[in-house]
């Protein structure tokens, strides 16, 4: 078996900025930065690539995972709330100018979905991933394909009862920090977990999000019927709320009830995933010279 290659995996996500050195499952090197709030794409990479440069050479190719859509190179928002770029931004070829060699770019959530099948809790089964962040993403592997394009993105979803909001609006940290404001200024979602246990307020809300999660892993489970539904993200993998999903999933029948698995990978399943689909392109491309 060959020798897995040093990849340069690049996650850009609404809160932070991640590249990382990675061979194969081993995380080698990383640089962390907080994604800006102002300026565009273009300037937030060249600011990333002014850290790295002491990586130059080490790698023979880039993949990057982001937040949002990703169709043929191009780059857009799904919720602007999460992070505001600029439509169909020329994501590839802009890491391309930076890195002097070739880039695959997918969505963060469904290269973390790769990650989890290939490495994870996946177990290379038909499987769903679902990160709940700062916002909700998800990914689908069916018969050990990675679907693409707008597959994956659950947090989209939108419901009668709230027409002007999708479903991560109403989940995401995001919400929970918002719904915990009356109760304490300044609350992140951080906190509300931690006052889970001393604050009914906290467990309300909690409950209520995880309630919201359960429902649509019922929903994905008639739909595609996948082996195991793997949740990550840091809200999802914070304590007591997978088990939080779990209770509210207890009267479901059996053959109706979602798998539900812990994300094995945790934050570095984006980089992960990522690395690994730059590198099996880079070796089709070799393959068809």
């Amino acid at each position: 078996m060959a020798r897995a290659q040093t990849v340069l995996a690049i996650d850009l996500g609404g809160t932070k900025m991640l590249a990382a050195l990675v061979r194969g499952t081993e995380i080698v090197d990383t640089r962390r930065m907080p994604t800006p709030r102002e300026g565009d794409p273009a300037q937030w990479l060249t600011a990333l690539f002014g850290a790295i440069t002491g990586w130059r050479g080490a790698y023979g190719h880039v993949g990057a995972a982001v937040s949002g859509i990703v169709d043929d190179g191009h780059w857009s928002a799904l919720n602007p709330k999460t992070l505001d770029i600029p439509d169909r931004f020329p994501l590839t070829r802009t890491i391309e100018q930076l890195a002097g060699v070739p880039v695959l770019a997918a969505n963060d959530a469904q290269a973390a979905a790769w990650g989890e099948y290939a490495f994870g809790a996946g177990s290379q089964e038909n499987m769903v991933f679902l990160t709940i962040s700062t916002g909700i993403g998800g990914g689908i592997v069916l018969n050990g394909r990675l679907l693409k394009g707008l597959a994956g993105h659950f947090g989209q979803s939108r419901s009668a009862e709230w027409p002007d909001e999708t479903l991560e609006d109403r989940v995401s940290g995001h919400w929970i920090a918002k719904e915990a404001a009356p109760h304490q200024s300044g609350a992140t979602a951080r906190d509300v977990f931690a006052a889970h246990d001393q604050h009914a307020w906290a467990r309300r809300i909690i409950e209520t999000s995880a309630e919201r999660t359960a429902l649509l892993c019922r929903n994905i489970q008639l739909a595609l019927d996948p082996k195991r539904i793997v949740i990550g993200g840091s809200i999802g993998l914070a304590e007591g709320y997978l088990a939080a999903v779990e209770r509210a999933l207890e009267p479901v029948p059996p053959r109706l009830r979602p798998s539900l698995h812990a994300a094995a990978l945790g934050e570095n399943a984006g980089v992960i995933g990522i690395a690994d689909l730059a590198e099996r392109q880079q070796n089709l491309r070799e393959n068809q010279r």
